[in-house]
């Protein structure tokens, strides 16, 4: 089976496991003040690497929780078992398993699955961006004061200076209104597909952005850093837009 293929499937299975334990008792523990971790988490992520395992025991892995590669590797799985983990332990239905492959440092496919909406988002480079295998579009707003922007918070927002709180304060005023989903992968998925007409965050790992960045891109969408420099998933910022706002909403963002 092809890459694709086999993340899909790695996608499925493990958002399916995350379905059947949703709205039960979790064991959480902290990963920081308020940085939520589940059994759940775990459990997704070792279903998840035992697939890619399998078909591709070659290939690097690194995941939020813990599984990574230590010999050498030319490809690398990046993998977010479960993006929306304080969602998920609410019973806030809104959370997903993401994946995304990474070919000598350039992403080259992501997969992001929403179990409780069965939505499977996919790109591969050059080859566009698709839910449920229909190809989706960024939407094609030019005003800032027309746009549904989302964004979210860092886990230290308590302690960090650089919390998002007043870039969030100057864009609700400029903006039909935004949105706090609690899932980076999610919020750049609406971005693609048109529900969202951008996302920005600034503090993440490459995990959280890796995969939705691309489908971003695949569906004619604009992604860069916050302070506009070329995007990495390596960083820790990103700004997804249709391209229209994109200098817009950086404008705000730089004030």
């Amino acid at each position: 089976m092809s890459e694709i293929n086999i993340a899909i499937e790695a996608a499925r299975h493990a958002g399916h496991a995350l379905q059947d334990h949703y709205n039960r008792p979790h064991q959480v523990s902290y990963k920081g003040i308020i940085d939520l971790v589940t059994e759940m988490d775990q459990e997704s992520e070792r279903k998840v690497t035992e697939i890619l395992r399998q078909s591709f025991p070659e290939y690097g892995i690194l995941g939020e929780e813990g599984s990574k590669s230590t010999a050498p590797y030319s490809c690398r799985w990046i993998i977010d078992p479960l993006d929306g983990t304080t969602n998920y332990t609410y019973g806030y239905p809104l959370f997903c398993v993401s994946i995304a492959l990474e070919k000598q440092g350039e992403i080259t496919l992501g997969v992001v699955y929403n179990p409780l909406l069965d939505e499977l988002f996919t790109a591969e480079k050059g080859g566009g961006a698709y839910l449920n295998g229909i190809s989706i579009h960024v939407t094609d707003t030019n005003e800032l004061g027309k746009s549904l922007l989302a964004s979210g918070f860092p886990y230290d927002a308590w302690s960090n200076p650089r919390n998002n709180s007043s870039e969030w304060a100057r864009l609700i005023k400029t903006t039909i209104s935004l949105r706090c989903d609690g899932s980076a992968a999610l919020d750049l998925c609406h971005t693609a597909c048109g529900r969202l007409d951008g996302y920005w965050e600034l503090d993440l790992e490459p995990w959280d952005m890796a995969a939705g960045a691309l489908i971003v891109q695949e569906a004619g969408g604009m992604v860069t850093q916050a302070d506009g420099k070329p995007f990495s998933h390596l960083q820790r910022s990103v700004l997804a837009s249709n391209g229209h706002l994109h200098q817009l909403v950086l404008d705000e963002l730089k004030r």
